[in-house]
């Protein structure tokens, strides 16, 4: 079966030079990217390389959307490349994140054409996993700010309000192989912060330098508890590998777990602590005026995300029970509260300039008191909230208790 790898990164040196190593380990080798610049304009601008052919080609779309590209190009190009060829690198736009689109590779069924029922393409290709190539002398300052991708000229859609830092930790987290473009110095301090941050982000993607890549490179070799391009649920332990939880160089993780629902303002209150001197923060939410719903709060440097994720196993009937999953049973089971079943906390909060011991002090002050537990969850019921159903940070004219607003997490829908 052809091999498919995902590689991305905002470098397009380093990009270039990796993929001229991968075509060096593998002549064969064939390479697809999308050039999204002209997006908004319905125009996509198509390269496709292998062997000495270098073809581009401009598409037209009937809407300038990333969906689109990857329905009406991305899936058919690989379908008709798989059988053909032995290895595919699929070469991301440096304005995307790869866990949607690998989301896409495995959930989004398409035509082939002629007689054959509609397919996905993991069941004609084999993805072996991502690759993200970042530059150390930029990417913790990405990782870490709260610029828009269209205020640095990354995007010229009118909708994407994406924070570079979104972009940055997205890439990196996602990935089975990180390639620097050069190596990380141990007696420098900023190289000495950057990697202890992708040492607790990507624990389990090995570190290369694209021109001594090995085939490391195709993500052979890697472990088994990489990603390998599949996206992670809502439920899935927020921790993967064996990342260090002792500090390093002014690096290290919180976790932050509790039993008792957060009040919904003192919360909001609180938001601005994880999206100061924090690289990433993830995990399961449960407000006092949503006893029903598992929210999920996810940031990257100055940009948050807050949405409805679900429901609690808590009061669900047993065909909520069955679709849970094996593992979610398993984990909801081993730590049910007699009152609370399996609703809690669980962050996971990762900071380079910032104290973790605060934070956490902020967050148990924003739970619900003893005396507001003992009020009962009528009157939690009442309690002013700000986050409606989405919520985003910073937050200018928060949406409070509306309903009708829709949610979608990334690569979701």
């Amino acid at each position: 079966m052809t091999e498919l790898v995902v590689l991305c990164g905002t470098s397009h040196d380093g990009t270039e030079r990796t993929i001229a190593r991968m075509r060096e380990l593998d002549p064969g080798l064939a390479v697809l990217h999308h050039d999204l610049r002209h997006l908004a304009q319905g125009r996509v601008h198509r390269r496709f390389r292998t062997g000495n052919r270098d073809e581009h080609t401009v598409l037209e779309l009937a809407h300038g959307c990333v969906s689109c590209t990857i329905r009406e190009d991305v899936l058919p190009t690989l379908a008709q490349l798989a059988g053909s060829v032995s290895r595919v690198v699929l070469h991301l736009d440096p304005r995307l994140e790869p866990e949607p689109v690998c989301w896409a590779l495995g959930s989004v069924l398409f035509e082939p054409g002629g007689d054959t029922e509609p397919c996905l393409v993991t069941d004609l290709v084999d993805l072996r996993g991502v690759v993200t190539v970042l530059d150390p002398d930029s990417w913790l300052t990405d990782a870490t700010g709260d610029a828009t991708l269209p205020e640095r000229g990354l995007s010229t859609l009118p909708e994407d309000e994406r924070t570079v830092a979104q972009l940055a930790v997205g890439q990196a987290e996602f990935a089975d192989v990180i390639v620097t473009t050069r190596a990380l110095q141990g007696d420098d301090v900023a190289d000495r912060r950057t990697a202890a941050v992708l040492d607790r982000l990507a624990p389990t993607a090995p570190r290369l330098l694209p021109s001594g890549g090995d085939h490391r490179l195709f993500c052979d070799g890697v472990g088994d508890e990489s990603r390998r391009g599949v996206p992670g649920g809502v439920h899935d332990p927020l921790l993967r590998g064996t990342p260090p939880l002792d500090a390093t160089d002014g690096v290290r993780t919180l976790l932050f777990s509790a039993r008792r629902p957060f009040h919904p303002d003192r919360l909001h209150e609180a938001i601005d602590t994880l999206l100061d001197g924090v690289v990433r923060s993830r995990g399961r939410i449960w407000l006092a005026t949503r006893p029903a719903a598992v929210l999920w709060l996810e940031s990257a440097g100055g940009g948050m995300r807050i949405g409805h994720a679900g429901d609690w196993l808590d009061g669900a009937d047993d065909q909520a029970w069955a679709e849970a999953g094996d593992q979610r049973r398993a984990l909801a089971a081993l730590a049910w509260h007699p009152r609370w079943g399996d609703r809690a906390q669980d962050l996971v909060v990762l900071c380079h300039d910032a104290d973790p011991d605060e934070i956490d002090a902020v967050l148990r002050d924003a739970l619900l008191s003893d005396a507001e537990i003992a009020a009962g969850e009528a009157a939690w019921a009442g309690l002013p909230d700000p986050f409606g159903w989405a919520h985003d940070e910073p937050c200018d004219d928060p949406v409070r208790n509306d309903p009708t607003v829709g949610i979608e997490r990334e690569g979701e829908s």
